[in-house]
């Protein structure tokens, strides 16, 4: 069947049978979730059962594009993996550009669903419309790049490869799924989900068109949206300086996280800023498919132990878990901790949060150079975090327990350790403080996969004063107060970058772009009447489908916290000196947030009414 914007398949792939088999994508269901992580969440939420274990049988792992990506409009690049995450044990999703995604559907399919387990490790290769399961003893305990070179040479230069890292492989809980070596599927422990599977690699090639319903109308819609982004001075920052461009603006707030969020400013910034990136470490700027901006980094460690490395990254996120965040000021480290993030395939949020929790919980004497091997965990040495992400990935020593995460490790090491475990319902946060920015704390505590920043997109007008043009009255008044009336602004964001994840755009689009210009290229695309009202209402059916499955697997109110830290232990110094996120002001700003969403003000639960009126109705069932 032929649907414009998408491939109409779907690859079916039972890994326990060694079986695969394609399946028609249905045009209506593509139409309501509108793909990617909307389409992927609707599968997982119909076939994988209530309490199943995420590293068992019963879990499924989705691989999903949307209709933009493959296609030449800016940024289409993206796809989301979607599981059920054995970090967080709610839905889990990543997301990832590169190339990958469009190099999947020019391979003839919009997504992947793998099921059951392998009982040795195997790839799965789509080439040419060929599917094949193959034995992929020799290449377990590779890492990504060693991986890649050896499928490389097996099947030619223009493959293009996801796979695994010895992380993944070891079931560390914060593995991700890597794609061109450097681009990371990063967030919710998926690619343990996907060792947990044996499935070590995907190799996909092919030359099929995705079709376009208007192709004069594309066009003509493409070639403004590219205007329009030239224009930005956004875009002209994060081309210059990466995404580290923001990190002297979020220091200068008092919201940069410092030795695991104890401070708020890092007195070495000039160290870990981006210009001390472009100084240091930086060999060339790099795109993902049909990017405009270039916000990547290529970067090579110049001088000092790790000499002639070379890499992608670090990025904002990156510089500063393994930076600031672990008191760390040498670049060099920094940069050679986020390379063997991408060898052996890790989170870089995750993976330098956790190890920030480990040097405090050594510091207070809760973690002992017993449980360390003799280890001496500080902040600010550089060399030892570069040590630890090799041992975490490893599971070797006190690597062990660095690999299940600083939820699970504060769990088991009690000692009020959970007070300073800096995550949302078991998913690390990334580097921005929300005492100094208290609707951003919002946002991470209403994200379904957990602590995350990018699914309300707050970041841009709390941190970088920036305005949001994909929704209207998106701005902030002042970060430094908890305002129940930009509860809104965060459920408009949730709501229209969903929609992102599901076409397979760029979430920095979001910043540079209008509501209105996705809907006339999402039409021109796949031939959808789309509105602006349904083009948010589609995001908002799939954030409340994302909600049901977390609710489904326990998540109540309860657990929309942060973590104590930020409730009861004030900035030490700076711009936001002395502030804490007020426990009552912030629960005036979740009640604000539930009425908004249309859910339970007790509960945080949505209601069948709201449910209902998204053509939700399957999951009303299962709110309780």
């Amino acid at each position: 069947m032929t649907m414009s914007g998408f491939m109409g398949k779907i690859l079916r792939v039972d890994l326990s049978e060694g079986k695969t088999w394609d399946e028609e994508l249905p045009a209506d269901k593509a139409r309501k979730y509108l793909g990617g992580a909307g389409l992927a969440t609707a599968y997982l939420y119909d076939e994988v059962p209530k309490g199943a274990d995420p590293l068992g049988i019963e879990n499924k792992l989705i691989f999903m594009t949307g209709p933009l990506t493959g296609t030449v409009s800016p940024s289409a690049a993206r796809y989301s993996v979607v599981t059920k995450s054995p970090l967080t044990g709610i839905w889990g999703q990543a997301n990832s550009g590169g190339s990958f995604g469009p190099a999947l559907k020019k391979a003839g399919y919009d997504g992947m669903i793998f099921e059951g387990e392998s009982a040795s490790p195997v790839y799965l290769t789509i080439i040419d419309g060929a599917v094949e399961l193959k034995d992929a003893s020799n290449l377990w305990g590779k890492l990504v790049p060693d991986t890649e070179e050896t499928l490389k040479e097996e099947f030619g230069k223009k493959v293009t490869i996801a796979s695994i890292g010895p992380a993944g492989e070891n079931l560390v809980k914060i593995a991700g799924i890597m794609n061109n070596l450097h681009r990371t599927a990063g967030r919710c422990g998926v690619g343990a989900v996907m060792g947990s599977k044996k499935l070590k690699a995907i190799v996909v090639s092919g030359n099929e068109t995705i079709p376009l319903h208007d192709k004069e109308k594309f066009r003509a819609s493409s070639k403004k949206q590219f205007e329009l982004i030239n224009e930005s001075l956004l875009k002209i920052g994060f081309e210059t300086f990466g995404t580290a461009m923001v990190a002297d603006m979020v220091n200068i707030k008092g919201g940069y996280p410092t030795r695991n969020w104890q401070e708020g400013e890092f007195e070495e910034i000039d160290e870990v800023n981006a210009q001390a990136i472009s100084d240091k470490v930086l060999d060339d700027r790099l795109n993902c498919f049909s990017c405009p901006i270039a916000c990547g980094r290529g970067t090579s460690i110049k001088d000092g132990k790790w000499e002639g490395k070379k890499g992608e990254g670090p990025e904002y996120e990156t510089s500063n878990t393994f930076g600031a965040m672990c008191g760390v000021s040498d670049m060099n480290a920094i940069t050679q901790a986020n390379y063997l993030c991408n060898e052996y395939g890790l989170d870089t949020i995750s993976a330098g949060s956790t190890i920030a929790f480990a040097l405090e919980c050594f510091e207070k004497g809760i973690l002992t150079k017993e449980q360390t091997g003799g280890l001496e965990l500080k902040f600010g040495d550089g060399e030892m975090v570069v040590t630890l992400v090799e041992k975490m990935a490893k599971r070797e020593g006190i690597g062990d327990l660095l690999a299940e995460g600083s939820k699970e490790m504060a769990s088991r090491l009690g000692q009020g350790s959970e007070h300073f475990a800096m995550h949302v319902k078991g998913l690390e946060l990334p580097a921005y403080d929300p005492r100094a920015a208290k609707v951003v704390g919002l946002g991470y505590v209403s994200a379904n996969r957990g602590g995350d920043h990018v699914t309300a997109t707050v970041i841009a007008p709390t941190f970088i004063d920036a305005p949001i043009l994909l929704i209207e009255n998106s701005f902030i008044e002042d970060p430094y107060i908890a305002n129940p009336e930009e509860a809104k602004v965060v459920v408009d964001m949730e709501n229209a970058t969903a929609v992102f994840d599901c076409i397979g755009s760029c979430k920095f689009m979001a910043l540079l772009l209008m509501a209105e210009d996705f809907i006339d290229i999402i039409s021109a695309t796949t031939g959808w009447d789309l509105s602006v009202e349904e083009f948010r209402t589609s995001g908002e059916r799939v954030y409340n489908l994302m909600r049901a499955y977390c609710v489904r697997e326990g998540i109540t109110r309860a657990d929309d916290t942060l973590p104590g830290r930020l409730m009861k232990d004030p900035l030490p110094g700076g711009n936001a000196e002395g502030m804490v996120v007020d426990e009552a002001e912030f629960d005036q700003m979740k009640d604000a947030y539930y009425e908004n969403r249309g859910w339970s003000k007790e509960t945080g639960i949505p209601t069948p009414e709201k449910l209902q009126e998204l053509d939700l109705t399957d999951a009303v069932g299962d709110m309780k």
